[in-house]
């Protein structure tokens, strides 16, 4: 009896060994999720302290700021499993440019008084716009530090914001950084408070619209400004 117990646990023992090991093989190969993306930040309605114009070559000069565009293509890509079977082909956008450590450095440089370009051929149009920020210590009797900065990117129709790599978002919470609605500008919190020296990379991705109508125009900032508030 002693050892048909003793073989019995020896055998339950071995099981588990076995379970572990499968257990622990399966979860080295599980895909990590993601972190989720920040979360959202409505920004202040009141009159800011101050407010720098980014459409000006002198105001985006403030923040060191040199900006790059690109269009964006439609591409094919692998589908995604669990698709239904009459649906053989998924697509994307290329580039992802607003992804952090993004290389930009072979994209056309604009001035800062260019955003207001139209560019695009018309109709389904989507556009990157980049630029780097860099807070100053003081704009002109204005001391930047502990204020908090706001973004404002109003591009014609539509516009989603990518601000370090990062688009702060959530399902059904006013998320700023995405698409607001048609001709309504994104307004992003980059920071409660700055310092002189923190930087921020700033991904614009310009979006022709209504998307399903095709419209017979173009893709431009009618607003880019950074506001401040104390």
């Amino acid at each position: 009896m002693g050892r048909r117990i003793l073989g019995t646990l020896i055998s339950c023992a071995g099981l588990a060994a076995v379970l572990m090991t499968v257990s622990t093989v399966a979860s080295a190969q599980a895909p990590v999720a993601p972190p989720p993306p920040p979360a959202p930040q409505l920004a202040p309605t009141l009159v800011p302290s101050l407010t720098v114009d980014l459409m000006t070559n002198q105001g985006s000069a403030v923040f060191g700021a040199q900006w790059k565009t690109m269009e964006a293509k439609i591409v094919e890509r692998p589908t995604l499993t669990g698709h239904l079977p009459e649906y053989t082909k998924a697509y994307d956008i290329s580039p992802h440019a607003g992804e952090a450590g993004f290389d930009d450095s072979s994209w056309p440089k604009i001035e800062a008084k260019d955003l207001a370009g139209r560019r695009g051929g018309g109709y389904v149009i989507f556009l990157w716009y980049r630029a780097n920020l860099t807070i100053p210590a003081k704009i002109g009797d204005f001391e930047t530090a502990g204020a908090k900065a706001v973004l404002t990117a109003y591009v014609d129709d539509y516009a989603e914001v990518w601000v370090n790599g990062q688009m702060p978002r959530r399902a059904g919470i006013t998320s700023p950084a995405t698409i607001q609605g048609f001709n309504i500008p994104n307004r992003v919190v980059l920071a409660d408070s700055v310092k002189a020296g923190d930087q921020f990379q700033v991904a614009v991705f310009g979006i022709n619209g209504p998307i399903s109508v095709g419209p017979a125009n173009f893709v431009f900032f009618r607003q880019a400004s950074i506001e401040f508030y104390k």
